[in-house]
């Protein structure tokens, strides 16, 4: 080679060796497909829901509070109806898949740059994942801010009609967002799938400092994925075959862009033997099936567990047997990816700890709660089918501790069959 050549060719610097430097771009690039895929969802669920149709361009602000609200944020329900009247308003409910797509996409795009490695040092970790932070809060608020609305309700025509518009009392109803603690729920969101996505990537590295922990974490918090991903799986290959041969496929889509995850981890926790309080009064209604929807619409707040829902139809008790069958093969899963000196009882509690945590998890998120009334000189309801309530919450201690016997007793029972299995630190005599 020339000296010319030599001179004009660049030089590279050198790399130091186990780091990989993670920049703005990328930590862009992460954020923005986050954000426009759970934009695209909940913009294609609300569609379908017939959003697209409401008043005063209100679909872009609705989209922005679906988002909002898919990753802990806070949107406030305000109501108006002039002096002599009042409104009010409230609603908590997370669209939860809006909230899986912006996890997967957040997951992927934050390990893709750590993929083939051992180690890595928790400065560089936590370096990448600030800078997404950075930048997925200012979308955050952005996001925020553009999440405010108010609609004019439509009372009908008469009587109720007549004397609102005399009274000057035409009901609206708004909604805006907390931005402060939007901000600080969606920051939360955001560690949690960062450290979510540490403990169950097989190939994501880790301070070397927490090596220790993983063969005891890494394959209970893979299982529980794989478990919750295999529910929602299920329940789109229902919504799927429902769409064809029932028709109504414009509703069932927006229930599946929208709430899937919803149904199919409510289907989960009430295999296990979770109880949830419900109600359904007014003209609210639940994208349920029709079973559910007939035992909570009483006068009281009812029970909705397998012995309530097996009363109007037995062939709810599968769900029971379907939540055995995949926590059995999930814990046969985690004990054939666990080394092989880890013992029976050790998958038990292991899996027990895991299933608890994430019963915890999906009945907090599962929760639904709305409520609407106007109210005329103060006294109560003044009719038209304009109040309503739409309640349900899980009995939450109950379902950690079913979880907990549940994860227990399919540890140990998914771990002989994994005996056979060649694993990791395995020697000739094997024992579980």
């Amino acid at each position: 080679m020339s000296p010319r050549i030599a001179r004009d060719r660049p030089v590279a610097a050198p790399a130091r060796r186990g780091v990989v430097r993670h920049g703005w771009p990328p930590a862009l690039a992460v954020v923005l497909a986050a954000l426009l895929g759970m934009a695209v969802v909940a913009a294609g669920g609300l569609w379908a829901a017939g959003a697209a149709d409401l008043p005063g361009n209100a679909f872009a602000p609705v989209v922005c509070a679906t988002v909002v609200t898919a990753v802990g944020g806070t949107v406030e329900l305000s109501g108006n109806a002039g002096a002599l009247a009042r409104t009010n308003a409230g609603l908590t409910v997370v669209p939860l898949s809006v909230t899986l797509v912006g996890a997967l996409v957040v997951a992927g795009g934050f390990l893709r740059p750590l993929r083939h490695r051992a180690v890595a040092a928790a400065g560089e970790l936590a370096g990448w994942a600030a800078r997404i932070g950075v930048l997925w809060l200012l979308g955050l608020v952005g996001l925020a801010l553009g999440a405010r609305h108010t609609f004019a309700v439509d009372v009908g025509d008469g009587t109720l009609s007549d004397l609102t518009g005399l009274l000057d009392t035409a009901p609206r109803v708004g909604f805006t967002t907390d931005v402060p603690l939007t901000a600080g729920y969606g920051l939360l969101w955001l560690a949690g799938i960062l450290v979510l996505a540490l403990l169950v990537a097989p190939g994501a590295p880790l301070p070397g400092r927490l090596l220790r922990f993983q063969a005891s974490v890494r394959p209970a918090a893979y299982a529980m994925v794989v478990l919750v991903l295999a529910y929602v799986a299920l329940a789109l290959l229902v919504a799927v075959v429902a769409m064809i041969t029932r028709g109504h496929a414009r509703g069932t889509l927006a229930v599946i862009l929208l709430g899937l995850p919803n149904l199919a981890w409510t289907a989960l926790t009430l295999g296990l033997g979770v109880t949830w309080d419900g109600r359904v009064e007014g003209p609210f209604g639940l994208p349920v099936p029709r079973v559910l929807a007939e035992v909570l619409r009483t006068p009281d707040v009812s029970a909705l567990n397998l012995r309530t829902i097996a009363a109007h139809d037995g062939r709810w008790w599968w769900l029971a047997v379907v939540a055995a069958v995949l926590l059995l093969a999930v814990a046969f899963l985690m004990a054939a990816r666990s080394p092989a000196r880890i013992r029976a009882w050790q998958h038990a509690v292991h899996l027990g700890v895991a299933l608890a945590l994430t019963m915890l998890t999906l009945c907090l998120a599962g929760r639904v709660r709305a409520h609407y009334g106007l109210s005329l000189l103060g006294i109560g309801d003044v009719g038209g089918n304009l109040s309503g309530e739409l309640l349900l919450r899980p009995r939450l201690w109950s379902a950690v501790g079913l979880g907990a016997l549940w994860g227990l007793i399919a540890g140990f029972l998914g771990a002989w069959p994994a005996r056979a299995v060649p694993r990791r630190g395995e020697v000739a005599a094997r024992r579980p």
